[in-house]
């Protein structure tokens, strides 16, 4: 059963050292105001965790994954990634990190239509510049380690909303990534397969050794995690 951040997390070696983070956005109004949305965010992520990271809509949950995935910038404050400031790299050299390091699940599962959901799975290992000759078999390994093999050359169209999902979580595993990051990845699905998706969650980051960042409203998902990070209004509550 997960409990309440406390950012202190003794023995254990952090993947993730993030500090002191801010995030503000321009509100576009005629007034020039500013909404600040993260307020000083400090959080350690060990490695192999699994950590849920729960709160009100418009909390900062979701800018604060976005943040530790790099795919936006904060306005203030660091993330490390084991020794390194992510934040320190220019912009092409910091996708060329994301693409290795990070793997990424979200509530709506944003596969390719024109491809097979094999060819979705490979997609990041594409990226880099692989060819699908080389890695189509450690795609395909990957559909049977996530119960989807048989589905391999289907078209998204063609899958369930479950299969979809574990298709997206098997497309995060590609590149074997030591960190995985979701946005509420069963929020489109019902109870039966979102209990699914929530058990292979929980068997990949055992078997696996990964770290799972989990934004989510299911409560039953947040009980499986080691910790829950709650935010409050941009801030982490403390207990």
């Amino acid at each position: 059963m997960g409990i309440e951040e406390d950012l202190d997390v003794p023995d254990q070696q952090p993947i993730i050292t993030a500090t002191a983070i801010t995030k503000t956005f321009q509100t576009g109004d005629t007034q020039g105001s500013k909404l600040c949305v993260l307020r000083g965010i400090t959080l350690r992520i060990n490695a192999g965790e699994i950590i849920a990271v729960v709160g009100a809509s418009g909390a900062g949950k979701s800018t604060l994954l976005h943040i530790l995935g790099t795919l936006d910038r904060p306005t203030s404050g660091e993330v490390i990634y084991d020794t390194s400031n992510v934040f320190a790299l220019d912009d092409e050299a910091l996708a060329k990190f994301r693409n290795r390091s990070i793997g990424f699940v979200f509530q709506f599962h944003h596969l390719l239509p024109e491809f097979s959901a094999l060819e979705n799975v490979a997609m990041p290992a594409l990226i880099s510049g692989e060819r699908l000759a080389k890695v189509r078999d450690r795609a395909f390994a990957l559909m049977e380690e996530v119960g989807v093999g048989e589905r391999a050359d289907a078209r998204p169209p063609q899958l369930s909303g479950g299969e979809q999902q574990r298709v997206a979580v098997a497309r995060a595993l590609m590149n074997n990534p030591r960190v995985i990051l979701a946005d509420e990845p069963s929020g489109n699905l019902d109870s039966a397969n979102a209990d699914l998706l929530h058990r292979l969650i929980w068997d990949l980051s055992r078997k696996r050794g990964q770290t799972f960042v989990v934004v989510t409203h299911n409560e039953s998902l947040a009980r499986r995690a080691d910790r829950i990070v709650r935010i409050v209004d941009g801030v982490i509550e403390q207990v």
